[in-house]
């Protein structure tokens, strides 16, 4: 997937800039850098969530929008609204509406696929509870189990680890590397930096303009650190810098 020239603004205030940059195919790669930087407004750009002021994405030289039935988009928990009458099971059916066609319901078939991608995610027995009754890593748990629902082959995260168990983390974290070995796209925002070597093959290191994009050895290094953090991050020692 490329992204070319890559700008967002909101009143008259530019969130990205210029934002040229390659995901590579079959990778984990997180999207990483200060509050404010941009990570997100980058994640929503890139699958035409959000308007651009300028920008192109291409998945192998065809429009994003050849294959948008293949994309899934796992949201922030604070941008969900838990109070909505909705159980488990009924969120990861809505997965398997893109590959439907209009005006067909789903059969017994899209139940069963339901029931199989929450015993993947190990929410099985959740099934019919309220996603308002469920703990934060059981959510990001069930929207996972709808992307897979959905057949994804290529998945954004947008801060799927903010809130969760260490429980429900190791889940994700295991479950998302074996989709990779699968050959799925995964891109991931996140703000931990000392988990970065250990989650991700690649990353995209963001301040409102791109820092740097690479494998981690290449770019999970001090100077990147600090040219978008700030020189405060200069004298902090973080796991995993490849330095």
């Amino acid at each position: 997937m490329d992204v070319s020239n890559m700008t967002v603004a909101y009143q008259h205030k530019k969130a990205i800039e210029e934002v040229t940059v390659s995901i590579e195919p079959g990778k984990i790669t997180g999207i990483i850098g200060p509050n404010g930087a941009g990570k997100s407004t980058l994640l929503k750009a890139v699958i035409g969530l959000i308007k651009t002021e300028s920008g192109e994405v291409t998945v192998s030289g065809k429009s994003l929008d050849v294959i948008r039935k293949k994309i899934a988009y796992v949201e922030q928990r604070s941008a969900i609204d838990l109070t909505f009458p909705i159980k488990v099971d009924e969120v990861v059916l809505l997965g398997t509406f893109p590959n439907l066609g209009l005006f067909r319901r789903p059969k017994k078939a899209q139940k069963e696929k339901v029931m199989e991608c929450l015993k993947q995610v190990k929410m099985e027995d959740f099934s019919k509870r309220q996603i308002g009754n469920l703990s934060g890593g059981q959510l990001q748990r069930v929207f996972i189990a709808r992307a897979l629902a959905q057949e994804a082959d290529i998945i954004f995260l947008d801060e799927p680890f903010v809130g969760i168990d260490m429980v429900s983390e190791k889940v994700i974290v295991d479950l998302l590397k074996e989709l990779r070995n699968q050959g799925k796209t995964i891109v991931i925002v996140h703000h931990d930096l000392h988990k970065t070597r250990e989650y991700f093959d690649n990353l995209i290191i963001l301040n409102k303009k791109l820092v740097a994009s690479g494998s981690v050895d290449t770019t999970f290094v001090t100077k990147n650190i600090q040219a978008a953090y700030g020189d405060s991050m200069g004298e902090i020692v973080i796991k995993g810098v490849n330095d």
